[in-house]
């Protein structure tokens, strides 16, 4: 099939990383996979981070004009057998899919949509009530936790078109890591003692949701009772400052900043370390957390959002209750000290990534999403 691709929060080649990206990436990736010819549709952000009424109204007066020039377009070269939108919520609505695909009369496919009650008649009323719509137009729609599935549901005509599809990770074209030849070679760059337990972050510092969360793992490390631990941290970004200073003052000499990594270097990390280290507050998943857990890592996080679909707690991690530093302090010190458990735990997360997040696992559940929409076959299931 040919295939108009849009992700209206962030480009895949937008130039500043992120999970979001990643995963539209991982998508497109995907698709191209399975034989279909990707082309990306547009490239306008519909983002507004503010909650500005009249900055929304311009975002959708822009994304009227691009549908156009689109339509203009497939009305000379021909149209796309199928459209495909990663990810579209308030703040970042898809006005273009919906009107496109009614339009020419083709399917329309979204991937990630979220759907929050409360934006109701708030400063994101606009991109909540775009987002019911484009939903609602859709032939399916892909949840990736259940409890984005729930709320969809919530606000869907027809509940049948959900289909929960857990995310995945798209690196299966890497080399192997051998966990002990990597920990040599970055105990040796860092110099760092390896018989520590080390515990990796890797998350983006930004002065949003992200400095709560690397806030709340400062008052963590300050609660843990042994020192005989260091924590790795990959990621950087315009809170870096403020964010460094924090952690420096609990942790001193027990922290290492190694600032932003290429994926590489990312996962010769994540496979040398012992325990994943992230609060994740507010994340919807969280690639990071996903690509620890098919490291091998056991993950210490706070119970919010869809980390419950990733991390099973006393099996591949320990999810906590409340944004309690206590607790998180208490899991980790449980992980630091017990050498058996970390290992039981490593096990657990690498098999159950594999299991049920792998490349093949999602190739699989999008070719048969696929058919059926081509096939016109009805109610899908959300399973």
């Amino acid at each position: 099939m040919r295939i108009a691709f849009y992700a209206p929060l962030k480009p895949i080649d937008h130039p500043v990383p992120s999970g979001d990206r990643l995963m539209a990436r991982a998508f497109f990736g995907l698709l191209q996979g399975q034989g279909h010819t990707l082309e990306v549709a547009s490239r306008l952000r519909s983002f507004d981070r503010a909650g500005d009424l009249d900055h929304q109204l311009q975002l959708k007066e822009a994304s009227t004009a691009a549908t156009a020039r689109l339509l203009e377009d497939y009305s000379r070269n021909g149209a796309p057998d199928l459209w495909f939108t990663y990810h579209a919520y308030h703040k970042a609505p898809d006005w273009l899919g919906p009107a496109v695909t009614r339009a020419l009369g083709i399917p329309y496919v979204i991937a990630e949509a979220s759907i929050a009650g409360k934006q109701a008649g708030g400063r994101w009323d606009l991109g909540h009530r775009a987002t019911i719509d484009a939903v609602d137009a859709a032939a399916a729609v892909l949840a990736m936790t259940r409890v984005d599935a729930r709320n969809l549901a919530r606000h869907m005509s027809d509940p049948a078109k959900l289909v929960l599809f857990p995310p995945f990770l798209s690196t299966s074209h890497r080399q192997p890591i051998e966990r002990s030849a990597a920990r040599e070679r970055l105990a040796r760059e860092l110099d760092l003692p390896g018989d520590t337990v080390w515990l990796a972050t890797v998350a983006m510092m930004r002065a949003d949701v992200k400095c709560h969360s690397y806030r709340l793992l400062a008052e963590t490390l300050a609660r843990l009772a042994r020192q005989d631990w260091r924590l790795l941290i990959i990621g950087d970004g315009p809170a870096g400052p403020e964010i460094r200073e924090m952690l420096m003052a609990v942790a001193g000499g027990n922290v290492r900043f190694l600032g932003e990594q290429p994926p590489d270097s990312v996962a010769a990390l994540l496979h040398a370390a012992d325990v994943f280290a992230w609060p994740g507050l507010e994340e919807a998943y969280g690639m990071a957390i996903l690509e620890a857990l098919a490291a091998g890592l056991p993950v210490v996080a706070c119970d919010e959002g869809g980390i419950s679909d990733l991390v099973e707690h006393g099996r591949n991690g320990y999810l906590t209750q409340g944004r309690s530093p206590e607790a998180l302090a208490a899991s980790l010190n449980r992980l630091i000290e017990d050498a058996d458990l970390r290992r039981r735990m490593a096990g657990e997360a690498a098999a159950m990534a594999a299991d049920r997040h792998s490349l093949g696992a999602a190739d699989a559940r999008l070719a048969d999403v696929l058919a059926r929409v081509g096939r016109g076959d009805g109610p899908l299931r959300c399973n």
